[in-house]
C-alpha cells in the first residue's frame, strides 16, 4: 500500500484532525484498470455534493483530479481510497471555519470485494442491524461507516459475501458496503435512498445504462415480498461492478435466483469503458 497526505508520501496524521476525531468527511473508494480510475468523473461529483452538503472546503476540483490521475498511473489493476476531511482543529463539535481540509490518497491491491467481479454468481445475506434514518446525510459516503461495521461483523461465513441491511422501519435499503437491484420482467427497481444509505456510483450508472438495455429503472421502498417474486438480483460497488445474486438468506428463508442477464449485460458495458 502506498499513502499520500496532501500530496505527500507520509503515513503520518494530526491527531486533532476532524475526521480521525468526529468522522468529519467524506471518501471514495475507486477502481483503477488499466492505469486509470473507472468513472472518475462520478466520484468526484459526489465527492464534492458531500463536502458541499457538509460545509466543507474542498480541494482544488483540477489539482485533486491531476492527483488522482497520476497515483493511477502507477498500477494497471488496484483500488484508490480517496478520503477528506474537515482538517485539524481545536476540541469540540463546532467547527471554526479556518480548518483547512485534509485529503488522504491510498493506492491497494485489488480486494477480495474486486474479485468477487470475476464470480458467476454470490451469497448474500440479511443483516439484524437497522440503518437510522436521516436525511441530512442520506445518499453520502461520509467517514462514519459505524452501521456498516456492525454490519459487517455480524458473520464470518467464507462463502457470503455481502449482507443486505434494512432500515428502522424495515425496507430494505442497501447492503454493507454495495446497492441493490432486483429485475422483475422488463422493472429494474433498486431502493430509495432519501432517508439512509449511499448512492453509489455504480447504482448511478446502471441506472443511467438501464433503458439502453431495454429496462426501466424504477427507485422506491424495497420490501421482502418484492425480491421474492423477482426474477433477478444483483449488487454494485465502485470496486467490484455488477456482481449476481444466487442465493439471499435471512434466517430460516431462502431465495434463489437463476437469471443473470441484467448482470451479464450491464458487465460487458463496464468492461468496456
Amino acid at each position: 500500500m502506498n499513502t499520500w497526505i496532501n500530496g505527500r508520501s507520509r503515513t503520518l496524521i494530526d491527531h486533532r484532525d476532524r475526521g480521525l476525531q468526529y468522522g468529519d468527511g467524506v471518501f471514495e473508494t475507486m477502481r483503477v484498470r488499466r492505469r486509470r480510475v473507472r468513472l472518475l468523473d462520478y466520484h468526484l461529483q459526489r465527492l464534492f455534493e458531500g463536502c458541499r452538503r457538509l460545509k466543507i472546503e474542498p480541494p482544488s476540483g483540477g489539482a485533486l483530479r491531476r492527483e488522482i490521475e497520476a497515483r493511477a498511473a502507477l498500477r494497471t489493476d488496484a483500488v484508490l481510497k480517496l478520503i477528506v476531511t474537515r482538517g485539524s482543529g481545536s476540541r469540540g463539535y463546532r467547527p471554526s471555519g479556518e480548518e483547512g481540509c485534509t485529503r488522504v490518497i491510498s493506492l491497494h491491491a485489488p480486494s477480495r470485494g474486486a474479485a468477487a467481479a470475476a464470480q458467476p454468481l454470490v451469497r448474500v445475506r440479511m443483516c439484524s442491524t437497522r440503518l437510522g434514518i436521516n436525511p441530512l446525510l442520506a445518499g453520502l459516503k461520509t467517514l462514519n461507516r459505524l452501521e456498516s461495521v456492525m454490519a459487517r461483523s455480524e458473520w464470518r461465513d467464507p462463502r457470503v459475501w455481502e449482507g443486505l441491511l434494512r432500515d428502522v422501519d424495515g425496507n430494505i435499503v442497501s447492503g454493507t458496503m454495495s446497492n441493490l437491484f432486483i429485475r422483475s420482467g422488463s422493472y429494474l427497481m433498486t431502493p430509495m435512498l432519501d432517508r439512509c444509505g449511499i448512492a453509489g456510483v455504480m447504482r448511478r450508472w446502471v441506472l443511467e445504462q438501464a433503458k439502453d438495455l431495454g429496462m426501466r429503472p424504477l427507485e422506491g421502498r424495497l420490501s421482502w415480498d418484492e425480491i421474492v417474486a423477482a426474477e433477478e438480483a444483483f449488487m454494485t460497488n465502485a470496486v467490484a461492478g455488477v456482481v449476481s445474486v444466487a442465493l439471499l438468506q435471512d434466517g430460516a428463508e431462502r431465495i434463489r435466483f437463476a437469471n443473470q442477464d441484467s448482470a451479464r449485460a450491464l458487465g460487458a458495458r463496464l468492461e468496456a469503458l
